[in-house]
């Protein structure tokens, strides 16, 4: 038997992992979440509610409202977060941790020491510092 997709679950509030502490966005076709290894605090992953494995599988009327809440989450970091900018990609297949397509959106700073594709991980502070970063950008994504 085929072990569940984690995002699938995530998705469903399954294994405690949705709800409250989780869902920075939580739309009809579309969550966005921390992730939980974040580049740098703030780091959002955006899901389509549809499982599709990569970009080229989700149907061309999910584009608007995944990169939307993309959109949105660039223009949060900045106003919301104090970034100056952000990154945004997708991994389809390769280098994809979890079969399920996402977009990766993380805050950045000039100087914040993300160079090419080798990147440190900077977690949150302590699990109050988590939820002050995830109340903060759900606010501002709404």
């Amino acid at each position: 038997m085929a072990k569940p997709c984690v995002f699938c679950e995530v998705i469903a509030g399954g294994n405690g992992t949705a709800g409250e502490e989780t869902l920075v966005v939580d739309e009809p076709d579309v969550v966005a979440f921390l992730d939980i290894r974040p580049l740098f605090p703030g780091h959002l992953l955006i899901v389509p509610r549809q499982h599709v494995v990569t970009l080229d599988e989700l149907p061309p009327e999910q584009l608007a409202p995944l990169f939307g809440v993309a959109q949105r989450a660039v223009t949060a970091m900045q106003t919301a977060l104090g970034a100056q900018g952000a990154f945004v990609a997708n991994n389809n297949i390769v280098s994809q941790s979890v079969p399920h397509l996402h977009v990766h959106v993380v805050p950045r700073t000039k100087g914040d020491g993300l160079k090419g594709f080798f990147w440190p991980r900077t977690g949150y502070r302590d699990d109050a510092h988590r939820l002050e970063v995830l109340h903060t950008l759900r606010a501002a994504l709404r």
